[in-house]
């Protein structure tokens, strides 16, 4: 059977090439240069949900996020885009209509926003309650420092910081 390790047909990355070069040379774990993200990019949060029209209403209401794309019926699948306008992100929530998924999130799979004014974060905390996520404790007691954590039906996770981000600097 081919690719077993005594297998001599076996494609090992020594025998794979992209283009000229061996696959095993184009491995990032072999370099010495460090692999940089483009300076400027976009993020895109694609997530599972059981019910597309309810997450949709507890993020807007919640988050204050608003529709900025959706499809349905492409290859079976239904989807809801939500952020807001200007923002470089954005969650994307998936409904496969043939083979639905069970979200599978972990209680440190955490998406989190830092909102340093506390009259502001008091308000998204109501919000976020009265949309109808669950205060829940937050598995890591870091978040519990300055923040709140608050999930969804699905089981994702969403934590309202009461700070200010600072970005990281590269060393």
């Amino acid at each position: 059977m081919s690719g077993r390790r005594n297998d001599p047909g076996a494609k090992t990355p020594e025998k794979i090439s992209v283009g000229d070069r061996p696959a095993a040379e184009l491995s990032p774990y072999r370099s010495r240069t460090p692999i940089r993200a483009p300076v400027q990019c976009s993020l895109r949060i694609a997530r599972p949900v059981t019910n597309l029209a309810l997450t949709q209403t507890i993020y807007c209401r919640g988050l204050g996020l608003q529709v900025v794309g959706r499809f349905e019926n492409h290859a079976g699948f239904d989807s809801v885009m939500l952020g807001t306008e200007g923002a470089d992100y954005h969650f994307e929530f998936t409904l496969c209509r043939s083979h639905p998924i069970a979200p599978a999130p972990t209680a440190e799979d955490l998406t989190v926003f830092y909102i340093p004014s506390s009259a502001e974060w008091d308000a998204a905390c109501a919000n976020m309650v009265s949309a109808g996520f669950k205060h829940v404790a937050s598995f890591n007691p870091y978040w519990e420092t300055r923040g709140r954590t608050y999930e969804d039906p699905d089981g994702y996770r969403i934590v309202l910081q009461n700070a200010e981000w600072s970005s990281v600097k590269a060393s």
